[in-house]
């Protein structure tokens, strides 16, 4: 058995989603792991798939330095068309192979056509106006003056009428699909 198989194996039979396995310099062997009902990985889940892991590769006799169990974060990629009907009304940054009206990178909220739930081949398509990337960008993590930033953005949103711009794409046409992490350091609301 191979050491991939081992690895999703193991972790599948934890009851978690095995989501990759890669293998860095210095003999470190890196696997992220997600949750099968949608909520968050937990120091503890990552704790004991490394101890599972470490027992499973252990009696294949497979070579590793040091192991390093961990979640796909909060800018997690999306690989498979699973994730991309799990991940539905999201917000996403969608990475193209080749450039569509001069530009490779979009951002937007992931729409999933319903002809894509059971074709692996599906198009999917990203939605996005003035008014939302203005929303999007003032949620991020570290913007400045994001009230400033997204209030200049509405008012010039208002003054123009707002037409919805839609990416259509398809797995084989982009490099890469991604997560925009949305965080809250405003501490707990009571």
């Amino acid at each position: 058995m191979q050491q991939s198989e081992v690895i999703e194996s193991t972790v599948q039979g934890m009851g978690y989603q095995f989501v990759e396995a890669s293998w860095a310099s210095a003999g470190v062997l890196r696997v992220t792991i997600d949750r099968t009902d949608g909520s968050g990985i937990t120091v503890d889940d990552c704790e004991r798939v490394s101890r599972q892991l470490q027992y499973a590769l252990e009696v294949e006799g497979m070579d590793y330095k040091r192991l390093e169990v961990s979640s796909p974060g909060l800018d997690r990629l999306l690989r498979t068309a699973g994730d991309l009907r799990r991940f539905a009304g999201q917000a996403v940054d969608v990475s193209l192979r080749l450039p569509f009206q001069g530009r490779k990178k979009y951002r937007g909220v992931l729409q999933v056509p319903e002809a894509a739930q059971a074709d692996a081949e599906a198009v999917y398509a990203i939605v996005w106006d003035d008014a939302l990337l203005a929303e999007l960008d003032a949620a991020r993590a570290g913007a400045r003056n994001r009230n400033k930033a997204a209030g200049a953005t509405r008012k010039a949103a208002a003054k123009t009428p707002q037409v919805p711009q839609e990416l259509r794409f398809s797995m084989a046409e982009v490099r890469e699909v991604r997560l925009v992490p949305v965080l809250d350091f405003k501490g707990r609301k009571s």
